[in-house]
């Protein structure tokens, strides 16, 4: 009878492993897929230049940004890949902070972007999360032991403007995205500060950036991001914070950046993160 039992389990357990093993396999083919679909999309796009005379009619913020983190020898690139560690908190009432480490890889042209992530839970835990942003829709997954799937969302209207604001942030780790020959129209507020507007797939999002004398971006802000709170999508305000600008492949870009959530009972920063490798393509 035990011997019967031991046989059972052990089967169950061979059944198992080979779910989870085919479960990622089926994960890693989706994603290389998806990935895939964005490099040859951004392949075909149009090559950037950085344009002097496009510069000299931008608000005095945004032209000083552009002159200071672009060199003569930068790379523009319409795609970028980049490795990310950090911490994240997974709720308003966390106390502690769960180490990641991620890649993303952006594409210009058509925008878009893969994000990667495997976070620690508890220190231990091993959990995949993926964010992404292709074609106007916004989705996110995650996924234990990088087969099981906890949590899934794709194309809400809220996730999609979201992942949107996303993009046009986390645009000052590849600056040419902020080219008004990638879509942007800047609207000036006084001279450290401009509102980025950015219109794509039928959806219209303003960003504010918030630049020092130095030219660099510091900062971004808006009052009018959904986030997902208690189950339901609910505005509040977000604010992104950048620092520490170093040199990639002849563009500048801060390795250091933290976003949080302004909330009725306070001020939420859920990230952390640091840029440590850049890849252009």
């Amino acid at each position: 009878m035990w011997l019967a039992a031991g046989l059972i389990l052990f089967i169950a357990l061979v059944l198992l492993l080979a779910a989870v093993i085919f479960s990622a396999r089926q994960t890693q083919r989706r994603q290389v897929l998806r990935l895939d679909k964005l490099a040859d999309s951004a392949a075909r796009a149009e090559p950037l230049s950085v344009d002097e005379a496009v510069l000299s009619l931008l608000p005095d913020p945004v032209a000083r940004y552009f002159n200071h983190v672009f060199t003569d020898a930068c790379a523009m690139n319409r795609l970028v890949r980049f490795t990310q560690t950090g911490q994240l908190k997974i709720s308003p009432s966390s106390k502690s902070w769960s180490p990641f480490k991620a890649s993303c890889v952006v594409s210009e042209e058509p925008p878009g972007f893969i994000w990667d992530a495997t976070v620690r839970v508890m220190s231990i835990v091993p959990v995949r999360v993926e964010d992404s942003w292709q074609d106007g829709i916004g989705a996110g997954q995650v996924r234990f032991m990088s087969a099981f799937s906890i949590a899934r969302e794709e194309d809400i209207s809220e996730l999609n403007a979201g992942a949107m604001y996303r993009y046009l942030a986390e645009s000052v780790w590849h600056p040419t995205a902020l080219l008004p020959q990638s879509g942007v129209q800047w609207e000036a507020v006084d001279e450290n500060t401009a509102i980025a507007h950015l219109a794509k797939f039928g959806v219209s999002v303003s960003l504010e950036f918030r630049f020092n004398q130095q030219g660099e971006i510091t900062g971004v802000y808006t009052e009018d991001r959904y986030g997902k709170f208690d189950g339901r999508y609910v505005r509040h305000p977000w604010e992104g914070r950048f620092s520490d600008y170093r040199d990639f492949n002849g563009v500048k870009i801060p390795v250091k950046g933290e976003v949080g959530w302004h909330l009725p009972q306070g001020w939420w920063l859920f990230w952390q993160g640091e840029i440590v490798a850049v890849e252009n393509h």
